[in-house]
């Protein structure tokens, strides 16, 4: 086969691989998936050959149970057509530069026109979560915060009102997940509390969801697994029609996977496909708050790594890095992508691979974009493997050594 193939096609016949499927147990997996009977015999396997050939494109019909198969979502296989660009400007859509604003905030009476360049402002920010340095983002955070919480002194109309609080809401969020990222635990908490006080005041329940999922993520890296599960069903309780469910179902997955229960994780993870299978395609996939379909692979890879599927990890390893780089090679998403590439560490570390496995790590650490506490989480499994193995290797040594200092520095 060419390597020219559709990205779907050549991810199909990976999934199957990494299963050790041959193309007639695939077939059987589909018709096992499949709402009504499809075709017998070897006709389906000739269409599936054709599928991974990249000869023709499956149908709607077929996209959905071939995703099923392979445990992810439609739209990470089948990528829908176009991206909103979550960069632009906010003068391009409102008509008001940032001192337009800043001008309309300190006036008696905020317009209806304010709102929504204040509703753009924000969302821009949440964009730029994945790649803008941290130091930045949340001191551009915090200022917008406090501008935004200010205007709770003026004179404003119930749903006015409302809207600053959701506003509100969704800056501390943000904030509270670049103090984390930083290392700054008791802020984060602190932010992440107010989040949720403000969603509660609101009356926002999709925020108060993220607040929660917040605490999953901070018991997931301070290794509190069973704080990961309530906080999870918390969240879901209160926002259970919200995309953050779906991440809320990743993170129990998380920990189900770290307590070695293989059951639990897979029934968490294809609540959360399902889930996502049923919600439609995002318009802005940069808002970090937004669940990307693509970031569905991410979950199941940090999955499967935990429980030991090394083949399955690996294929999902490379899709994620493959699904974070833009055409020109730039990397949309480094904090992902630095999670992929320890996870692929961790692979060539267990095959016998040393110098293969240090690479990755190394290149893990030196992301210029990184959120420490996951970083080190994801990192000190690819260390405690090449301490017990190779700590006699002097690559291994200066891995450890270079994560010890970064361990130590934060």
């Amino acid at each position: 086969m060419s390597d020219d193939r559709p990205t779907w096609a050549r991810r199909i016949a990976a999934e199957r691989l990494a299963r050790q499927w041959s193309q007639a147990e695939a077939v059987a997996a589909l018709r096992a998936h499949a709402p009504k009977p499809i075709p017998e015999g070897a006709s389906m396997i000739r269409q599936w050959k054709r599928w991974e050939a990249g000869e023709v494109t499956p149908s709607e019909f077929y996209q959905p149970i071939i995703a099923a198969v392979f445990g992810t979502v439609t739209h990470a296989l089948f990528p829908a057509a176009g991206r909103r660009d979550g960069n632009a400007e906010i003068v391009a859509v409102s008509g008001m530069e940032t001192l337009d604003i800043i001008s309309r905030l300190q006036s008696s009476d905020v317009d209806n026109s304010t709102l929504e360049a204040l509703r753009i402002t924000t969302d821009r920010l949440c964009s730029e979560y994945p790649y803008l340095p941290s130091g930045q983002l949340v001191m551009e955070g915090r200022q917008w915060l406090k501008r935004i919480a200010g205007l709770q002194g003026q004179r404003l109309t119930l749903a006015q009102h409302k809207e600053v609080l959701t506003l509100s809401g969704w800056l501390a969020l943000l904030v509270g997940c670049v103090e984390y990222d930083m290392g700054d635990r008791p802020a984060a908490e602190s932010t992440r509390r107010a989040a949720l006080s403000l969603a509660t005041e609101a009356e926002n329940g999709e925020i108060a969801g993220w607040a929660h999922e917040m605490r999953a993520w901070f018991c997931l890296t301070t290794g509190d697994y069973r704080g990961i599960i309530a906080a999870s069903q918390t969240g879901t309780d209160v926002a259970p029609h919200h995309g953050v469910a779906i991440q809320l179902a990743a993170q129990e997955a998380k920990a189900w996977a770290r307590l070695k229960d293989r059951r639990q994780t897979e029934v968490a993870l294809d609540r959360g496909r399902k889930l996502l299978e049923g919600m439609p395609y995002p318009e802005n996939l940069d808002n970090h708050f937004v669940v990307d379909p693509a970031k569905f692979d991410y979950y199941a890879m940090d999955c499967y790594r935990l429980l030991g599927e090394d083949r399955i990890a690996e294929t999902l390893a490379q899709e994620v890095i493959r699904a974070s780089t833009d055409f020109d090679g730039t990397e949309r998403a480094p904090m992902r992508m630095a999670e992929a590439r320890l996870t692929l560490g961790v692979v060539a570390a267990r095959q016998g691979d040393v110098e293969q496995a240090v690479n990755y790590g190394e290149l893990a650490l030196t992301a210029e974009r990184q959120s420490l506490p996951s970083l080190l989480m994801v990192s000190r499994e690819l260390a405690s493997i090449v301490h017990r193995d190779y700590a006699d290797d002097a690559a291994g040594r200066d891995y450890l050594d270079h994560l010890n200092t970064l361990t130590r520095a934060t």
